[in-house]
């Protein structure tokens, strides 16, 4: 993504919320691989919070990624991109506050399974923060209303969506939205470029589908003119 020209879509925001989450929980990992270290935060709340970084919110924005990025191909309608960053910083600031306090609930000693930090004095202390985990829990959950609404709502009533609606060169976003049988019907497509043809210096738009054909050069023409005419004066 260095030097890229980023869109914060929906599906973007999610896909580098991932990165974000599974870091997070890979440094986490790096103490737990420890045995001096381990030996302390095994069954710890430590324990709890970094798998929950790693293989549930990690692994949960992937998918809500692929659900926002594939809808419109799937249904033929686009999501309510508003509803979607919504979505997203709601759930993002939603799982730290749930999950990384468990950090410290896990370094005061606080174990893994248990019913109520009522019953042992040295984890009294911890009580307001459970508190704060719970409560944010709750609203974590809460927000996942959000994209249960907008993706019901925009399976039922969303505006239609464009073969590619996000500007890419792959050939699954040259296939009609939705994919006919067989994804391309009675004519296969034939392609022509790299997958990656992104801001090329005399294009007209800053991408070029694979199936774009290649055009023979001439000074100043734009590249993806398929006539390969010179410029006009």
């Amino acid at each position: 993504l260095w030097g890229a020209k980023i869109r914060f879509t929906s599906a973007m925001l999610f896909a580098i919320g991932f990165v974000s989450l599974f870091v997070t929980g890979g440094l986490t990992g790096i103490f737990l691989a420890s045995p001096a270290v381990d030996i302390y935060f095994q069954d710890t709340f430590f324990v709890v919070a970094h798998f929950h970084f790693v293989m549930a919110s990690a692994s949960l924005f992937g998918l809500f990624a692929g659900t926002y990025h594939w809808f419109p191909k799937m249904f033929g309608r686009m999501m309510n991109e508003r509803l979607g960053k919504i979505h997203f910083w709601l759930t993002f600031i939603g799982i730290y506050a749930t999950f990384f306090p468990m950090h410290f609930a896990g370094t005061a000693g606080m174990m893994r399974r248990i019913f109520s930090t009522g019953q042992y004095e040295f984890l009294r202390h911890l009580s307001g923060l459970n508190i704060f985990i719970s409560l944010a829990a709750f609203g974590l959950g809460i927000a996942q209303l959000i994209f249960a609404y907008n993706f019901i709502a925009s399976w039922i009533r969303g505006p239609k969506a464009e073969r590619n609606p996000w500007k890419s060169n792959t050939l699954e976003w040259q296939a009609e939205t939705p994919p006919p049988h067989g994804n391309w019907g009675a004519h296969l497509p034939e392609v022509n470029r790299w997958p990656y043809d992104y801001s090329v210096p005399g294009a007209k738009d800053d991408f070029i589908p694979q199936t774009a054909p290649q055009v023979p050069a001439v000074a100043g023409a734009a590249v993806d003119d398929p006539e390969g005419s010179p410029p006009k004066p």
